[in-house]
């Protein structure tokens, strides 16, 4: 990320700031890795800390499967039909040590403010609008947005009126834009398929200085804690650094093509602790005379490929529609159905659109969302 700056700051770190009564702002510097990471300097109308209510909402549990087979799955979400707010109706798919996959249809504002004190949080919008207020400021979002929310950022989704979906993936480490397209200053390359350019910081600063009550949900350690604050929560006048929430569109990724099949790193877009998150968007097929576009058959020897479908036709794949998502799990292969190799040859695009995760170390199923998977699919290579 790169040096943004919204609201009223002082000219130096660490200083007298007041307001028009003498009275000071309170500073509040959020960063990560002990110092070390990225971070931003926040002032507060109110102390962060003026808590009334502190107490345990519930337990984050989530029930794996046990014993799962190794096999290809196909969980057809779209069958989960579930409305409600965009963080306690959450449905999880998969997880491991480093992340959670799940999938929300948010019809309904979040009556409270929330924050994640595990990690990052990547929201990408499949269907709706709404925008979502932070305390660095408000991101509107559309289809297409992926939205990063840093750890310990204190948030809410507000939706607009219609259908709604996101794509949620939660992360127990920083989510960044992928180092191989980053030089030594942090800026991206120019063979990067995106650029600074094309990333929304918050558009607007909203400034409230309010007494009252105000719940924090809190999920950290296996819990959601409920904290009520004495004060608005987005009372922020000011803050700069590098540390911040932000939105970029896959319609903004520029794909990389070749005279041959090019591999799936030239697709990533984001990358965390164990894994990253690719983007396949519509591009121009390869160009040598004997091409095959269609991908080879290959083992995910050492990563499990997540895959949700977004729209189009997904070349390699058949029995799939939007809202699908795919697990090919480390250890065996996978690849074209039948027929899909032969039919890639001579054609000249594909308009495809999907999100893929990639994880380093083995994901589990969530035992809930049995109850959506295709069974068969494990045998569709079957001509």
């Amino acid at each position: 990320m790169y040096y943004r700056r919204m609201g009223e700051l002082p000219h130096k770190r660490h200083i007298q700031f007041r307001k028009e009564d003498g009275s000071l702002y309170r500073e509040q510097v959020m960063g990560t890795k002990g110092f070390s990471g990225t971070q931003s300097i926040l002032y507060h109308h109110h102390m962060p800390t003026e808590i009334l209510h502190s107490s345990v909402e519930s337990v984050c549990k989530i029930e794996f499967e046990e014993n799962e087979q190794l096999s290809h799955r196909h969980f057809r979400t779209k069958e989960f039909t579930k409305t409600g707010d965009a963080v306690k109706d959450r449905h999880y798919v998969l997880g491991n040590d480093d992340l959670l996959i799940g999938v929300a249809n948010p019809t309904q504002s979040m009556d409270y403010y929330y924050r994640n004190g595990d990690g990052d949080e990547m929201l990408f919008i499949h269907h709706g609008t709404g925008k979502v207020e932070t305390m660095f400021g408000t991101i509107h979002y559309r289809p297409g947005d992926y939205v990063m929310i840093p750890i310990g950022t204190i948030y809410r989704v507000m939706p607009d009126e219609g259908e709604s979906k996101f794509l949620i993936v939660e992360a127990n480490s920083q989510i960044t834009t992928p180092r191989g397209y980053r030089n030594e200053y942090g800026q991206l390359l120019e063979h990067s398929p995106f650029c600074e350019r094309d990333i929304r910081g918050p558009e607007m600063l909203e400034t409230y200085d309010e007494k009252g009550e105000f719940t924090v949900l809190t999920k950290s350690r296996g819990h959601l804690y409920k904290h009520v604050l004495n004060h608005h929560p987005l009372d922020v006048v000011g803050w700069d650094g590098y540390l911040y929430p932000w939105a970029f569109n896959i319609e903004d990724f520029e794909p990389i093509t070749g005279r041959i099949h090019q591999p799936p790193p030239v697709h990533q877009t984001f990358e965390g602790h164990n894994f990253v998150v690719c983007s396949f968007v519509p591009r121009l097929y390869d160009y040598h005379p004997e091409a095959i576009p269609a991908p080879y058959y290959h083992s995910n020897v050492n990563s499990d490929e997540v895959l949700y479908y977004v729209a189009g036709n997904f070349m390699s794949r058949r029995g799939i529609q939007e809202e699908s998502i795919t697990l090919h799990p480390c250890g065996i292969p996978h690849g074209p159905h039948p027929g899909k190799t032969e039919a890639s040859i001579g054609k000249k695009e594909t308009l495809e659109l999907a999100v893929m995760v990639d994880t380093f170390r083995p994901l589990k199923v969530v035992k809930q969302t049995r109850a959506m998977e295709d069974d068969q699919y494990m045998y569709s290579w079957i001509d």
